[in-house]
């Protein structure tokens, strides 16, 4: 399917953004479409912005965590006691 059959194209702009690893990367964009102020680098994958000389951070990342990880922040030491407690007695109602 060529251009006749989808009519004419927009009229385009390229546009650059850097990333912190100075990879420069430059999509193109409908004039009349608004540009975004970052752009994720297709080389590292890292956010890029327009400013060549103050380009934003690496994201920041979580390190995994396991479940018990996630439960001890929602519950405190005395909470989890109480739990515990409830479960045992119930164990030993029907044991």
């Amino acid at each position: 399917m060529g251009e006749a059959e989808r009519g004419e194209a927009a009229p385009r702009i390229r546009v650059s953004f850097w990333c912190s690893n100075k990879h420069e990367t430059r999509p193109s964009f409908a004039c009349d479409a608004a540009v975004p102020e970052t752009w994720d680098c297709p080389r590292c994958g890292y956010p890029a912005g327009r400013d060549e000389h103050n380009p934003p951070g690496p994201p920041h990342s979580e390190p995994y965590k396991t479940h018990l990880a996630y439960v001890k922040e929602r519950r405190t030491d005395t909470d989890g006691a109480a739990i515990l407690r409830e479960a045992l007695d119930r164990l030993r109602k029907n044991a």
